[in-house]
């Protein structure tokens, strides 16, 4: 949270000032790793298969059908990963737009409906939050979903509350066709109205600074939902068209799967990430939203009371935001990412409070605890692991990092912060030690992490071992590995089970035993009842997994079905397919094989 005293009005340098800051605190730290999973590795090799293949139309993952979303997602990393020549620095490219663009909306939402000063408090506040940041930084689809569903609000918002606009009304429709082309559920904007409504029929004002309330009218409801069904359908329609007419089952499947069972069907009876009722308002929101999550118990008595006298720019919000978080609850599968579109509606909700809370003892109390609870438990785990306590000994052990001086640095500058600032200004003092935490994090803590969660290093080991004629298969599919894959690689499928995948790879190594290798996982070594696996390559640990590679030699004999599962060649692993021009930070391995023990 920002000092007391701002100016009601801020120059052109205050808001460039303000604009530099956020592109530096978004922006950190790119380039300087490559995609980790569990998502990223996934959506890079999309991008990367658009741009050798030229298959912009329906993705693909390792020449596999990619079902699970539509593409918009991977065009933009496609097009961001083109335009810079590098994936380490395309594939973050269009998180962090959005991010910037999220930031963007709120902040002209907030000073059209409040003034500049409220304007520039909810773009700090936005920056402040923990899980914005988070995923600007992060290559998963939620920021650019979000990106979408913001500008969807904000253009129903600039309708409802600063209208009529009717070519915002378009724009914010449009934007939402556009999420659903991103990730499904472009249409949460629509939690607005039931509010807008409630309070039209009320005959209720909603700025009484910007005049009254624009009427929510059935015409340009039917008009709006045309705008995005257009947009939908710009991509969808074709699709339908080419899976439908296409004599290939593959692409049936991939339509079914994309209309039905990623969308219904994944909402009403998921498979994956099973959770409560309750797990987003106990596990995820207190730490989504800090540290504005602090200031709740303060807000919500002055929410109640603009509601009560039928602020529609506290409702609409406030009530979209709570419609969401049920819709969401109500899914059996839920993900902690799942809340970032709640975010902006919130800090709209939030920003005409901003000054008060933060004028508060409350809320800074609140705050100012927060600090010391974070940097003592840094501190604490920093000294802890100075002196070899065997839990954090095996934590270095395992990634093959030791930050404990680092956290002791960053334990001892929450609590300097603590005392510099003291409890009147906790707000400001746990952003500012957030802010120094995503510095640390998104420099010092990429250059640590990147080779425990990149298998980059791991995979030029391979290429070297298998040498220049060598082709690789992959037991049990997994994007990463394939994303960094030097040598021609097969994999047998994302879904298909390992007693299936088995029989294929067997089939597939007899062919040319001499040359053809099978990279194994330690899970599933145990599911290999035929071989001499004595024979194989100890490629060590990478990403919380030990990996061996064995020669087809060493499975003569063994159980073969060539037809027991599909067989896909990855297009990015095939030498001369122009994917290696954007990995343009790997350096090859040369000399002996390093990292690779024989059994």
């Amino acid at each position: 949270m920002p000092p007391l005293r701002m100016p009601l009005r801020l120059s052109w340098a205050g808001w460039l000032a303000f604009g530099a800051f956020a592109v530096l605190l978004l922006a950190l730290g790119l380039g300087w790793r490559d995609p980790w999973p569990a998502d990223e590795p996934r959506f890079a090799l999309n991008a990367i298969e658009m741009l050798v293949t030229g298959d912009f139309w329906i993705p693909h993952r390792g020449g596999e059908l990619y079902a699970d979303k539509p593409p918009i997602f991977m065009w933009t990393s496609a097009l961001g990963i083109w335009l810079t020549g590098s994936m380490r620095i395309g594939f973050l490219l269009p998180s962090l737009l959005a991010g910037l663009g999220t930031l963007a909306l709120i902040v002209d939402l907030s000073r059209r409906l409040y003034g500049q000063r409220i304007g520039l408090l909810a773009g700090i506040a936005t920056l402040a939050t923990l899980q914005f940041v988070l995923q600007a930084k992060t290559a998963q689809i939620d920021m650019l979903l979000t990106f979408f569903t913001t500008l969807g609000a904000y253009g129903l918002l600039r309708h409802a509350l600063l209208g009529p606009s009717r070519w915002w009304w378009r724009t914010g429709f449009a934007a939402m066709g556009a999420g659903i082309l991103t990730k499904g559920v472009g249409f949460l904007p629509l939690a607005l109205l039931p509010a807008w409504c409630w309070l039209g029929r009320g005959g209720v004002s909603g700025n009484r600074g910007a005049g009254r309330l624009t009427p929510l009218r059935l015409r340009d409801l039917l008009e709006g939902l045309g705008c995005l069904l257009a947009v939908v359908l710009a991509w969808g329609l074709p699709m339908i068209l080419i899976t439908s007419l296409s004599d290939d089952p593959s692409l049936a499947a991939y339509r079914d799967n994309i209309l039905f069972k990623q969308t219904g069907e994944r909402y009403a009876d998921a498979w994956a990430h099973l959770r409560p009722w309750y797990y987003y308002i106990a596990q995820v929101l207190p730490w989504a939203w800090m540290p504005l999550v602090l200031t709740f118990p303060w807000a919500c008595s002055n929410w109640w009371r603009r509601i009560r006298r039928g602020d529609a720019r506290t409702l609409l919000p406030v009530s979209a935001v709570v419609l969401i978080v049920i819709f969401f609850s109500l899914s059996p599968g839920k993900r902690g990412v799942y809340m970032l579109p709640t975010l902006p509606l919130m800090v709209l909700a939030l920003a005409p409070l901003l000054p008060a809370l933060a004028r508060r003892i409350g809320p800074n109390r609140a705050g100012f605890g927060a600090v010391i609870l974070l940097g003592g438990l840094l501190g604490l785990a920093g000294l802890l692991g100075l002196c070899d306590v065997a839990p954090l000994e095996r934590l270095a052990h395992r990634y093959g990092i030791s930050p404990w001086w680092e956290w002791l640095a960053l334990g001892g500058l929450a609590l300097g912060l603590a005392l510099v600032v003291k409890p009147r200004r906790g707000l400001v003092a746990v952003t500012l030690f957030l802010w120094c935490l995503w510095g640390w994090w998104s420099t010092q803590g990429y250059v640590w992490m990147d080779p425990e969660r990149s298998p980059r290093d791991m995979m030029a080991r391979v290429a070297q071992q298998v040498g220049p004629t060598g082709e690789v298969a992959l037991l049990n599919f997994d994007e990463e590995i394939l994303l960094h894959s030097r040598t021609p690689s097969v994999h047998f499928g994302d879904m298909t089970p390992i007693e299936e995948e088995l029989p294929a790879a067997m089939a597939w190594l007899a062919k040319a035993p001499s040359r053809r290798w099978m990279l194994v996982v330690d899970k599933d070594l145990e599911d290999i009842d035929c071989g001499e696996l004595g024979q194989g390559f100890d490629l060590g640990h990478q990403n919380r997994h030990d990996w061996l590679l064995l020669p087809g030699i060493a499975f003569a004999g063994c159980h073969q079905d060539r037809g027991a599962a599909p067989i896909y060649l990855a297009p990015t692993s095939v030498p001369g397919s122009g994917a290696w021009r954007y990995f343009t930070e790997t350096k090859p391995v040369t000399g002996e094989v390093a990292g690779v023990t024989h059994r």
